[in-house]
This record gives C-alpha cells, sequence and structure tokens, in this order.
C-alpha cells in the first residue's frame, strides 16, 4: 500500500489555510465566536469522516446542515465578519493608490485644539470620564450615524455639557470634524488586542475605533482624571496635563 502522495502544492495550501484560521482567531479573540467556530470545523470534519466511511444517510444530513450554515455563518459572524475585512482594508493603507481612490477629498482644516485641550483639564480635575474622536482622512460616517446629530461648533462649554455626568449624551463618544462637534453618544469598536487589566471600556474603546481608522483619539478617565491620547493603536497614557496641549497637536501634525 503506497502512501497518499504530498506535494509542494498541498504544503502550501495547508500552510494558507493554517494562516488564514490563525487570522480569524486573532479578529474573533475575546469574543464567543471562536468557540462556535471551532464547533463548525468539528461538524465539517464528521462530514468528512461520514462520507469517506459511505455511510449516505449522515452524509447527507451532515451536508445538508453545512449547505444551510454558509447563510447562518454570515448572520451569526456579522460584526466579526465586518471586523476582520477593516482589518485587512487598514493594513493596505502603504497603497497610496487605493487611498486617493476611496478617500473622501475635503480641503484640510486645522483644528483649533484650545477648546478640546481647556475641556479635557477641567473634566480630568471633576473626574469626568470623556471619550472624543478628532477625524482625519477616514470617513467616519458608520460612526456618526449610530449617534446622535449635534452639528455645532466646537467650544469648551459644549463639550463639557455633553460629558456632563447626569447629561443624556454623556455616555459614549463625541466625534469632531474640522471646528465642529458633528456628533455625540456614539459607540466605538472595542480593541480585542491585548491591554493591560486596568484599561477601562473607554480605553479599550479608544484603542479599537485607532485600529480601523486613522482618527485621533482622546480619553479622560473617569476613575483618575489621567489624560491619554491614542493613535495608529498605540496609546500615550497619563499625559502630564502641562504638555496635554503640545501631545495633542503633535499627534494631529500641527506645529
Amino acid at each position: 500500500m503506497g502512501f497518499i502522495p504530498f506535494t509542494l502544492i498541498d504544503f502550501v495550501d495547508i500552510f494558507l489555510v493554517a494562516s488564514l484560521m490563525f487570522g480569524i482567531y486573532r479578529a474573533t479573540r475575546g469574543t464567543s465566536a471562536p468557540y462556535i467556530f471551532f464547533g463548525i470545523i468539528i461538524i465539517c470534519i464528521a462530514w468528512v469522516m461520514v462520507r469517506a466511511l459511505n455511510m449516505e444517510l449522515l452524509s447527507t444530513i451532515l451536508g445538508q446542515v453545512i449547505s444551510v450554515g454558509v447563510i447562518a455563518l454570515i448572520i451569526i459572524f456579522q460584526p466579526e465578519i465586518r471586523r476582520f475585512l477593516q482589518l485587512i482594508g487598514m493594513s493596505q493603507k502603504e497603497l497610496s493608490f487605493i487611498s486617493r481612490m476611496f478617500s473622501v477629498s475635503r480641503k484640510k482644516e486645522d483644528i483649533n485644539t484650545s477648546p478640546i485641550v481647556s475641556a479635557c483639564l477641567d473634566m480630568g480635575k471633576n473626574m469626568t470620564g470623556a471619550l472624543i474622536v478628532i477625524r482625519q482622512k477616514d470617513d467616519l460616517q458608520f460612526i456618526i450615524e449610530n449617534g446622535i446629530a449635534v452639528d455645532a461648533n466646537l467650544s469648551v462649554s459644549l463639550l463639557k455639557n455633553l460629558f456632563f455626568k447626569n447629561a443624556p449624551l454623556h455616555d459614549g463618544a463625541v466625534v469632531i470634524e474640522g471646528n465642529r462637534i458633528v456628533a455625540a453618544k456614539c459607540i466605538l469598536p472595542v480593541t480585542q488586542s491585548d491591554v493591560p487589566k486596568d484599561f477601562g471600556t473607554r480605553h479599550r474603546a479608544a484603542i479599537g475605533m485607532s485600529e480601523i481608522t486613522d482618527a485621533i483619539v482622546v480619553v479622560v478617565s473617569e476613575e483618575t482624571g489621567g489624560l491619554s491620547i491614542v493613535k495608529g493603536g498605540q496609546m500615550k497614557h497619563n499625559i502630564d496635563p502641562q504638555k496635554f496641549g503640545n501631545a495633542l497637536k503633535k499627534a494631529l501634525g500641527q506645529k
């Protein structure tokens, strides 16, 4: 009895499948998705085995489950699929022609950081939590749509009122475009990366947002009053209040 032929193409095939499965695991880590995914793999393995053993009835039943299951998977894994595709797309940002093709052309406008800095310093002193998303080039419409439209001039008093603990819009993020506050109470995607255990939901959401967009995210901790700036998945944590203004300008690429 001869051995099953194993070629270089078979090795590459196995390697690519393993890489894809590892990528899916990384993208869905921290959710219940991996358990569902591995359950599906077990069903597929069982289906292959019963087909090899010529168990026609069981093979037919499992085949029908798998064929219908493809549609069910798309529905069940919709958030994870979206995140996985976003991660793939974000990894291709170096391809400038893709960025030019899909970016929304708009006049570059330097944001007046003074209201943001003043409001964050005051909120930090008063232990008022805040989450502020500052748009750069990427379209944030998918985040704006899940919040409440504001469309008002950027000001210290408005930012502080939006994040006031008893205000109806304090829970969630504020999105800033140019020098206008466009939305409040926006829900941000939470990172699935390994982060320090002392990071709260705001910090995790800020990192998650910066992983899938080029937005700059400012966080004011409700527990400590600490100020943080997140860009490209990297967080500058507990910034000295006296250096916060310069740190924000640097993150925004302003002199």
